[in-house]
């Protein structure tokens, strides 16, 4: 029986790939998934991917309808670690942001702020005016943790699918969540001696 719950958010920014990795890395943890995809997600899946629809939600152990309010993610009842939401659109992080919940995906998130739990979002938008930077800031006041997918070159990755699971991963690891991965390993006392 898996002992953890996770929500995972796909909304519609490009970087689908960062939902589905997330799904796929947490396959292989005793971590349950709950996803709920938004309609402009369906869109990208469709543009920046090969996979179907019944591929993307196979990866999950429940998924959810978008207008499914009823559902048990959005009960802060229904217990959960929390929820990442990759990628994240400026509309959803707006919506979370004001409080607004029109669907199912920022109701999930708005019960995972009340009930304290944590939120994550790989928020997908560059560059960045002033109403972005407040709502990135109101999202960070309620306890939500706003982090952009920024890649990490001192993996030295050799593919996009390196960054993309280097980013995800990191992400997880803000939920307690560890997958086996490059991490930062320099040591300047060691380069200092060897010159």
């Amino acid at each position: 029986m898996k002992i953890k719950r996770i929500i995972i958010g796909i909304s519609g920014a490009t970087g689908i790939q960062y939902g589905i990795r997330a799904l796929e890395l947490l396959k292989n943890e005793d971590i349950e998934t709950h996803l709920v995809v938004s309609k402009a997600a369906e869109m990208v899946r469709k543009i920046e991917t090969d996979i179907k629809q019944e591929e993307l939600f196979s990866l999950a152990d429940k998924v959810y309808q978008l207008q499914d309010v009823g559902a048990a993610i959005a009960s802060g009842s229904f217990k959960t670690v929390g929820m990442l939401i990759a990628p994240c659109s400026v509309k959803t992080m707006s919506e979370i942001a004001c409080g607004v919940t029109s669907s199912l995906l920022t109701r999930s998130a708005d019960v995972v702020l009340k009930e304290r739990r944590r939120l994550v979002l790989l928020f997908r938008e560059t560059p960045l005016h002033a109403g972005h930077l407040k709502s990135m800031m109101a999202v960070t006041d309620m306890g939500g943790i706003v982090m952009p997918p920024v890649p990490a070159f001192y993996t030295r990755p050799a593919t996009i699918d390196d960054m993309v699971t280097h980013t995800v991963a990191r992400a997880l690891d803000l939920f307690g969540i560890e997958i086996d991965i490059p991490r930062w390993t320099y040591n300047h006392h060691t380069e200092m001696a060897e010159k």
